[in-house]
């Protein structure tokens, strides 16, 4: 089901040369389209302010989609072809815009092959397309961009992969001196390095060599142009080599994915190249895989023809995105992994909630409870078994999570990975989980977590297994501000601690699923004994339901094949939270004071030791607070 197109959607399709745009009036119909040289605008934001600016008055964007030709993990964009780069939240609000979402040019292009009529394929050889089945991708302009498409349901799931960088085989002579050509300015020679525009002058010039002739000062468009009219035989060989290596790179994929459901060519290059292409060695290379020659024989190849494919993936994802904004953001998304732990009636909140987002953010509780039919409180329980204070503060999380960005999305660590990239991507997932988290945070329920703690006579921290150094580390920096702290991670000693505690104590539970039993008991006798309860848990959790306050914690690790390692750090970060709010509403003046001296003695000398706050004045050093190793 479509959402309404209440205003004009702007669709970008970017490369390393131009930035075309267009408005998307209705579903699939784009109009006042431009192509803009990125040479002539300083950034992404000069080029798409320049088009915006052309525009007739009166058409106000709220929605856009950009397809970009990189890879796109996170808010920061950094073009590999071109020196553009720009955080995606940031150019969001500069332009103004609701929503803003960025993916990779080929993970558009491939989500619009289900969507392309017939007329905007051409088939290039045999083979039948398999239904619901993989597809692949792949096309050459400023870089080679390499995709597939998985089926899903009665969807698909496009891949986001750099495929275009792996490393190119030579099958001839020919191609041995090439591989030799160009390893003369490369250690690594990968496919876009050759089927690329800058790869196909990269063969025109390893062909002269390779013929003893002179090369000219020819660029790509020049190359192609005198190979179509058969003016220059070097030209004509290099054409017909690229050909012949996109049949290579294709077949690749091909087995790689299993893509039974066809081989689309897109990009720049190829689809200019009309019945050359056609007749070219690339269907006779793509089958020439030995033992799976049969098998690629079977295997369909088409060239994409219509020139706004690109635009038809992009405003395919786009409206996906906003699909999902329409049905909630962060909060509903609690909503709908918490929905078989809920009472009957608390269900009934849920799936009208689902149901009617928008329209509950306008609603008064008691149309609410009518709808959902249930009483008035329930309503409330609801909204605070989500970590809200009530039904406002309920609304005002629901509000936030219908307008925003491109999802942060998680990135699966591979064995093939190097250190490096290992490292960044377990950064990369860190960092959404805590942005994800983030979104989570109610401000109410964080002031009442730190009056709580600050009443406090002695705070006693429970948890098990692998979070017992959550407990630890709790204890050790509430233990610096003077205050009677324990840590309990033997189940059989932290029921003992709970029957000794007091109304003027506060019980910390740390648990990533709120489900334990032992620690469910912690609760209950810490409340039968009047303390108050403090956890640190998932939201819909029966430890969350049981707390006097509660802090958000949704993140899901198997720790049945793998030890918990984001999870615990968000469990670590909401301590520094209880803390930093301790010191600062202990002693304000003094935390701030700590704060601006220790970031001048960073800046002026990261080296020089800091000496920091008299430690016999509790709360006053946040340094000494939140940098201890965990």
């Amino acid at each position: 089901m479509a959402t309404s197109f209440d205003s004009p959607r702007l669709i970008a399709d970017v490369g390393g040369t131009f930035a075309r745009f267009a408005l998307e009036s209705s579903p699939g119909q784009f109009e006042h389209v431009r192509s803009l040289r990125c040479a002539e605008h300083a950034d992404f934001h000069a080029a798409l302010t320049h088009y915006l600016q052309q525009l007739p008055a009166g058409q106000p964007v709220r929605h856009a989609g950009v397809a970009i030709a990189n890879p796109v993990e996170g808010d920061q964009v950094r073009m590999t072809n071109y020196h553009w780069q720009f955080s995606i939240e940031e150019m969001r609000q500069r332009l103004g815009l609701e929503t803003l979402l960025v993916v990779n040019d080929f993970t558009a292009l491939a989500m619009a092959v289900p969507r392309l009529p017939g007329t905007a394929l051409r088939q290039v050889g045999g083979g039948e397309a398999r239904k619901h089945s993989v597809v692949g991708l792949l096309g050459s302009g400023s870089g080679l961009g390499v995709s597939g498409l998985i089926p899903a349901g009665e969807g698909w799931v496009a891949l986001g992969t750099e495929g275009g960088h792996s490393s190119f085989a030579p099958r001839d002579e020919r191609e041995i001196a090439l591989l030799r050509h160009a390893w003369q300015q490369f250690d690594h020679v990968s496919f876009e390095r050759l089927l690329s525009g800058p790869g196909l002058e990269l063969m025109y010039r390893a062909m002269a060599e390779h013929a003893a002739q002179p090369a000219q000062a020819l660029q790509a468009p020049e190359i192609t142009q005198r190979a179509l009219d058969g003016s220059d035989a070097l030209c004509s060989d290099t054409l017909d080599l690229f050909c012949a290596l996109l049949g290579t790179a294709a077949a690749n994929l091909a087995v790689t994915l299993g893509a039974l459901g066809g081989i689309y060519i897109g990009g720049g290059i190829v689809p200019r190249l009309g019945e050359y292409f056609d007749r070219s060695r690339f269907r006779q290379r793509f089958e020439d895989k030995g033992r799976f020659s049969s098998y690629l024989a079977g295997i369909p190849t088409y060239v994409i023809t219509d020139e706004q494919a690109t635009f038809v993936g992009a405003s395919a994802i786009l409206e996906a995105q906003l699909r999902q904004l329409e049905a909630g953001g962060a909060i509903l998304e609690q909503i709908r992994r918490a929905r078989s732990q809920l009472s009957p009636a608390e269900l009934r909140v849920a799936e009208h909630v689902l149901a009617h987002a928008r329209t509950v953010l306008n609603d008064p509780i008691a149309e609410i409870a009518r709808a959902a039919q249930v009483s008035q409180p329930t309503v409330i329980r609801f909204c605070r078994s989500l970590g809200c204070e009530g039904l406002s503060d309920f609304k005002l999380r629901l509000a936030s999570g219908l307008t925003g960005t491109m999802p942060v999305t998680h990135t699966q660590v591979t064995p093939a990975d190097s250190m490096l990239e290992l490292g960044a991507k377990v950064l990369s997932n860190t960092a959404s989980a805590v942005l994800q988290v983030r979104s989570a945070l109610n401000r109410d329920m964080i002031d009442r977590a730190v009056a709580l703690l600050l009443q406090a006579r002695r705070i006693e921290f429970f948890a098990v297994g692998h979070y017992g150094v959550v407990a630890q580390d709790a204890q050790f920096k509430f233990l610096r501000f003077g205050i009677p702290s324990s840590c309990n991670t033997d189940p059989r000693l932290q029921a003992l601690a709970a029957e000794v505690l007091g109304e003027q104590d506060v019980a910390v539970i740390i648990s990533a699923s709120g489900k334990l039993p032992e620690l469910m008991q912690v609760a209950e006798v810490a409340r039968a004994r009047g303390a108050k309860v403090l956890a640190i848990t998932a939201s819909q959790s029966p430890l969350a339901k049981k707390a006097d306050a509660v802090l958000i914690v949704d993140h899901v690790e198997d720790v049945s094949v793998q030890l918990p390692m984001i999870s615990r750090v968000l469990h670590l970060l909401m301590v520094d939270i209880l803390a930093v709010g301790m010191a600062m509403r202990r002693n304000p003046e003094a935390a701030l004071v700590t704060q601006t001296r220790e970031a001048l003695d960073e800046s002026n000398s990261a080296a020089r030791p800091r000496r920091g706050a008299d430690s016999s004045a509790p709360g006053v050093s946040l340094s000494r607070l939140t940098s201890h190793s965990h």
